[in-house]
């Protein structure tokens, strides 16, 4: 297994919740048309670098998580969580928009909606294998097709975008690894009174580990000084974007 295929399981384990849904770029707010006299207006929940985030679009979080491999189905939603990767999102999103790197092709993102229509648990009593189950099913969480390949296409884009920006930093070398596999792996397998396979045979799953935790370290810090250099507001319920 290569180095550049690691990095992008890396990428997928550690932003698989990350980015997820769509956050639409500039989004602002629009007048109230007669129509709408009496509706509920959807609430600003937070501002970033301008870039507002909507009620709307934390439901549409919850929502879309239905889409994911290892979905709980909601039980693992949190409101607070889902406005934190929001904000995330939306910081990389825009850092992305002043890059010019290569799109995502269509073929892809319908490989991988394939894909999904096979992995995703719920997936099964809809019989997603056929045209008219998978329909009903997206058309349950509140998505059109088209809809969901436009926000899976850009949650691909996401991912390459990190992917790029930090394949360059990263380096697990030969003695990382086998640092990780006496003074980790060895011990748990220990402790569950079993026989570790060698090191050779763990080394490629030992080295994505290892990607992973620099990659989270990489990125986390990066989000953090974005938040630092920018400017975030959450706003509280009742008070009014500026």
């Amino acid at each position: 297994m290569t180095k550049h295929v690691l990095i992008r399981v890396a990428m997928l384990a550690i932003l698989a919740e990350a980015c997820v849904a769509q956050v639409p770029a500039n989004k602002s707010v629009r007048p109230v048309t007669p129509a709408q006299a009496g509706q509920t207006i959807d609430r600003v929940i937070a501002i970033v670098n301008g870039d507002l985030i909507l009620e709307s679009d934390v439901d549409e979080e919850k929502r879309f998580a239905a889409f994911q491999p290892f979905s709980t189905g909601g039980k693992d939603f949190t409101r607070e969580k889902a406005v934190e990767r929001l904000i995330n999102r939306t910081l990389i999103l825009q850092q992305s928009r002043l890059q010019t790197i290569g799109g995502v092709k269509d073929e892809a993102v319908a490989a991988q909606i394939q894909t999904l229509r096979k992995d995703i648990p719920a997936c099964k009593q809809y019989h997603c294998e056929t045209d008219e189950g998978w329909k009903k099913f997206v058309a349950d969480q509140g998505f059109t097709e088209t809809e969901l390949q436009q926000r899976w296409k850009q949650r691909m884009e996401v991912l390459s975008y990190i992917e790029n920006r930090f394949r360059m930093g990263i380096r697990v070398t030969p003695e990382e690894i086998s640092d990780y596999y006496k003074k980790d792996l060895l011990p748990q397998y220990a402790k569950a009174k079993a026989v570790a396979p060698p090191l050779d045979e763990l080394s490629d799953r030992i080295q994505e580990i290892l990607l992973q935790q620099q990659v989270s370290k990489l990125l986390q810090d990066w989000l953090t000084s974005l938040r630092v250099q920018g400017t975030v507001q959450i706003l509280k319920p009742g008070e009014v974007a500026p």
